[in-house]
């Protein structure tokens, strides 16, 4: 998984991943103003994640994790699930129908991380977006798509179903399957065999196709401490399939079973709008 969760965490992932955890300060006592009269309120986080060292590793890797979150004073929690792409919506948190760009960062696969000579594939930036729907104020359906840019150089996709239990100023808390979509050349990326590799490392030749590739869980939670201080954690799994279970790189050095896991402390403050 990657920050995504799956990779990343992947992201829930890498460094890269960068979760944007928006908490809320406490209501406000004066007279209510308009909403072009407030001002922002800023969240930073600081944490760490544990992830696959790389797609189908049996082995986790550490990497630390900033965050960073902006909202008008006074919004509720905002909920973000912990493997969804760096980004933003461009109808906002009050449509019920949203879409915009999305983000992943997937780290670099070295040979000496596997243990056998099957090829490194460089640092890969993940650029798409995502349409997302609430259903209903405690269900969230979301499809996101993104291309490699580099490393991997392929497609890859989630789909998502989340679960949200929300209190307007304490806590957020989600829980949902996944579903892990990649083409041929993310697939041969990582769980393919050419006959050069083959021949290296005595791995039978293998071709993956691309496909569906993991299937799992991923569960998250933001709880505010006091006004300005709060913690947030998560945790997911994935279960490779098909091509990319069957992969004798997977059943020789690594594990179908992808575990991730993260944790941040979180503070916020309040700033004037600039404009």
């Amino acid at each position: 998984m990657t920050s995504r969760l799956g990779r990343s965490a992947s992201l829930l992932v890498a460094t890269a991943s960068l979760i944007l955890l928006a908490t809320p300060v406490a209501a406000q006592e004066s007279e209510e103003t308009d909403n072009d009269d407030r001002g922002y309120t800023v969240t930073l986080g600081a944490g760490a994640q544990f992830s696959p060292e790389y797609p189908g590793a049996d082995s986790l890797r550490f990497y630390p994790v900033p965050s960073i979150g902006v909202r008008r004073q006074g919004d509720p929690l905002t909920f973000e699930a912990p493997d969804e792409g760096w980004g933003f919506g461009i109808l906002g948190e009050d449509d019920v129908l949203d879409f915009g760009p999305a983000v992943q960062f997937e780290a670099k696969r070295r040979e000496e991380d596997v243990g056998a000579a099957v090829g490194d594939v460089d640092n890969t930036f993940e650029v798409g977006g995502f349409v997302e729907a609430m259903v209903s104020p405690n269900f969230r359906l979301r499809v996101e798509g993104r291309k490699g840019l580099d490393g991997h150089e392929g497609w890859v996709g989630d789909l998502s179903a989340d679960f949200v239990l929300r209190d307007r100023d304490t806590y957020v808390f989600s829980i949902g399957p996944r579903a892990r979509w990649s083409d041929n050349d993310y697939h041969d990326a990582y769980f393919s065999v050419t006959p050069a590799v083959a021949a290296a490392t005595g791995l039978p030749a293998f071709d993956a196709g691309g496909g569906f590739y993991a299937v799992g869980i991923v569960t998250g939670l933001t709880y505010k401490l006091d006004r300005h201080w709060g913690l947030y954690g998560w945790a997911g799994y994935d279960r490779l399939i098909d091509d990319a279970a069957d992969s004798p790189i997977v059943r020789a050095f690594g594990s179908r079973d992808q575990f991730s896991a993260g944790f941040a402390i979180l503070y916020e403050f309040d700033i004037a709008d600039p404009f």
